[in-house]
C-alpha cells in the first residue's frame, strides 16, 4: 500500500524538476494526479512520464481561466482533492537598478497572484482534511543579490501559508510551505546565459550549502509526500526547508 492509495492530487507547474518529480511520487504512492504546465509538448511527455495514474491539463496559473478550466476537468473526472501541491512559480535576476515592471509583473503574477488563485479556486473541491502545500524558497528569508523580486514574492508565499492554516483550520486543512534550496532543476539552468555561466552559478551555490552538493528533484518530492500523507497530520502552517543546511547554519 502506498501512504497516498485512493487520493487524488494536483501539481502545478508539474513538467519538470521538482513538479515532476513530486507528480512521480505522488502517483508511486498511490494517488491519482492532476498536472499542470504551460506547454503541450512538455505537459504530454511529462503525463508520459508518470504514467496512467496522471492526468494532464494545459494551464497557466497567473490565467484565472485557466484555473477554473483545471478544476472543472478535475470535477468532470468525478474527483474531489486531497492533496493540493502549488508548485508553479519562477524568477530571474535583477537588481534593484535592472527591475522592470515586466520582471516585476511576471514574478508576482506566477508566485504571488498564481498561487493566491490557485488555492482560492481549489477550495469548492478541497475535501476536509485534505493538505496544501505551496512551493516557497530559501530566498524569501535571505536577501541575495539581484534575487529581490523573487525573494520577496516566495516571502509571500510563507506568509500565505500562515494564513491560509489558520483561515482553513475549521475544515482541518492543512496549509504548509516546503522552501528548497538549491535543488539541480531546469529552473537552475534557466538563470545562466550559458554553459559556462551554469557551471560557474553550481559552483557558487554548492560552496555555500553545508552538505557540499546541490539538492535532487525528488529530495523535495520526497518532503512534499511527507506533508501529502498522514505521516503529518499534526503539522500544519510551518516551512519545511530542504536546503541541505544552506539556510539553518
Amino acid at each position: 500500500m502506498g501512504q497516498l492509495d485512493g487520493k487524488t492530487a494536483i501539481v502545478t507547474g508539474g513538467t519538470s524538476g521538482i513538479g515532476l518529480a513530486t507528480a512521480q511520487r505522488f502517483a508511486a504512492e498511490g494517488a491519482h494526479v492532476f498536472v499542470t504546465g504551460r506547454r503541450k509538448d512538455a505537459l504530454d511527455a511529462a503525463v508520459a512520464t508518470i504514467g496512467p495514474r496522471a492526468t494532464g491539463v494545459r494551464s497557466d496559473v497567473s490565467d484565472l481561466a485557466d484555473l477554473d478550466r483545471l478544476y472543472a476537468t478535475v470535477a468532470q473526472h468525478g474527483r474531489r482533492v486531497d492533496v493540493l501541491f502549488a508548485n508553479a512559480g519562477g524568477g530571474g535576476f535583477a537588481t534593484l537598478e535592472q527591475v522592470t515592471e515586466q520582471h516585476f509583473d511576471e514574478t508576482f503574477g506566477n508566485n504571488v497572484k498564481g498561487m493566491l488563485f490557485t488555492v482560492q479556486k481549489a477550495l469548492p473541491l478541497l475535501n476536509d482534511g485534505a493538505s496544501v502545500i505551496l512551493t516557497g524558497s530559501t530566498a524569501g528569508s535571505v536577501g541575495s543579490e539581484a534575487f529581490g523580486v523573487y525573494g520577496a514574492s516566495k516571502a509571500a508565499v510563507r506568509s500565505f501559508a500562515r494564513t491560509w492554516a489558520n483561515e482553513l483550520k475549521g475544515r482541518a486543512i492543512r496549509v504548509n510551505s516546503i522552501s528548497p534550496g538549491p535543488i539541480d532543476t531546469p529552473g537552475i539552468d534557466g538563470l545562466a546565459a550559458d554553459a559556462e555561466q551554469r557551471a560557474q552559478l553550481k559552483g557558487f551555490l554548492t560552496g555555500q550549502v553545508p552538505l557540499g552538493r546541490m539538492g535532487r528533484p525528488d529530495e523535495v518530492a520526497s518532503a512534499a509526500v511527507f506533508l501529502a500523507s498522514d505521516q503529518s497530520t499534526f503539522i500544519t502552517g510551518i516551512e519545511l526547508y530542504v536546503d541541505g543546511g544552506i539556510n539553518q547554519i
